[in-house]
């Protein structure tokens, strides 16, 4: 079954000629580049540091992975399936020592010899290849220059199909000599040309915005000092209009007496109005009086003086209640004045003097004549 599956493949080869190139995942990857050193004897380097069967020749990077050979212009791929016709013969004479990680059935082969790949492919290959085996040792070609370029790009850094082809023209010069890797070099870079290409073209041409589109456009290059003094539009979530806010410039401190309330603003108006000129400036800020009794309406003259109203000395506050001042005296019309009853000398002691015979006798006078009435 495998034999007619190679057959298969290589009649296909055969009739599509090698541009038929497909790329594939191989399960290989090699985070950077890797070691490669130069099999004796032959123009082929491979890779003693990794676990495969990986080589390089004439240019390009060539794997040996579950039966099948791949080959690459990058040292990670992406990698590209050969037919068994179009794999080089300096590769296929590489010995069976170097191959890394070696089919079961290299075990049963001499390590110093390559690989018996008419048995493994059948008749009909060993066919078309008589004398694979057999060469000049002493007429065997240099082995191609290593693209050391390709060291500082690794990990994250590592291009893309479109990237390889502009990379390796601009820094790896070196062109395959081998008529077999010159047909495989060209199917491959035709390949990636094609989509370094394809990744240039620009993106078609998009529809005319509508109005609505072009409206929200202006409103959002709309500068954001102009936006922050719009009035919020009703229908808008808080959250807009909190982050509207904390992005509006902070507003100046409002004066002391913009922060009053109206209406005490205009009592003290009204307290300014109504106080002295020589009033101290704390009056203007006492609080308002209440409004007089019953009984100080009654107690209060119908027309005081206007004398009335005294102003209290600077530096004291006002007397908010009213007070109720005596009427003036007059000139013409002096008050009397209580005459104090003089009191007898005290003597020496303090007791009085005895009364004098006069005294006595207009005492006893004015009893009697008490007594006849």
């Amino acid at each position: 079954m495998r034999n007619v599956f190679v057959a298969l493949l290589m009649l296909l080869c055969s009739t599509t000629s090698a541009l038929a190139v497909v790329s594939v995942s191989i399960g290989l990857n090699v985070p950077v580049y890797p070691q490669l050193v130069p099999v004796p004897g032959y123009p082929v380097y491979y890779a003693p540091g990794l676990n495969s069967n990986y080589f390089f020749y004439d240019g390009m990077y060539w794997v040996f992975i579950d039966d099948n050979w791949y080959a690459s212009t990058w040292y990670n791929g992406p990698w590209e399936i050969v037919a068994p016709d179009f794999v080089p013969l300096f590769i296929l004479r590489v010995p069976v020592r170097y191959y890394r990680q070696p089919p079961y059935y290299f075990h049963t082969w001499y390590a110093n010899a390559p690989p018996r790949w008419g048995e493994h492919w059948g008749g009909t290959w060993e066919q078309h290849h008589r004398g694979w085996n057999n060469w000049n040792r002493a007429a065997v070609p240099a082995p191609a220059p290593l693209p050391v370029y390709q060291r500082q790009y690794s990990g994250t850094r590592y291009p893309a199909v479109e990237q390889q082809y502009a990379l390796q023209t601009q820094n790896y010069r070196y062109r395959p000599r081998d008529t077999v890797v010159q047909q495989q070099y060209q199917a491959s870079t035709q390949v990636r040309s094609a989509t370094a290409q394809q990744s240039t073209v620009t993106a078609p041409l998009q529809p005319a915005p509508t109005p609505t589109q072009r409206r929200e456009a202006e409103r959002r290059t709309t500068a954001p000092s102009q936006q922050a003094a719009m009035p919020p539009s009703r229908g808008r979530s808080a959250q807009t209009e909190r982050a509207e806010v904390s992005r509006a410039p902070p507003a100046a401190a409002p004066a002391p007496q913009a922060a009053l309330p109206q209406q005490r603003a205009q009592q003290s108006q009204v307290d300014r109005a109504a106080r002295p000129m020589n009033a101290s400036p704390q009056a203007a800020l006492s609080p308002p009086r209440a409004p007089p009794s019953q009984v100080e309406r009654a107690a209060r003259p119908t027309s005081p003086p206007p004398q009335a109203a005294v102003s209290p000395p600077r530096g004291q506050p006002p007397q908010h209640a009213e007070r109720i001042e005596p009427p003036q005296r007059t000139a013409s019309a002096p008050m009397a004045q209580p005459q104090r009853q003089a009191s007898p000398p005290r003597g020496p002691q303090g007791h009085g003097s005895p009364p004098s015979r006069e005294q006595n006798q207009e005492r006893e006078g004015g009893q009697r004549g008490g007594g006849d009435r």
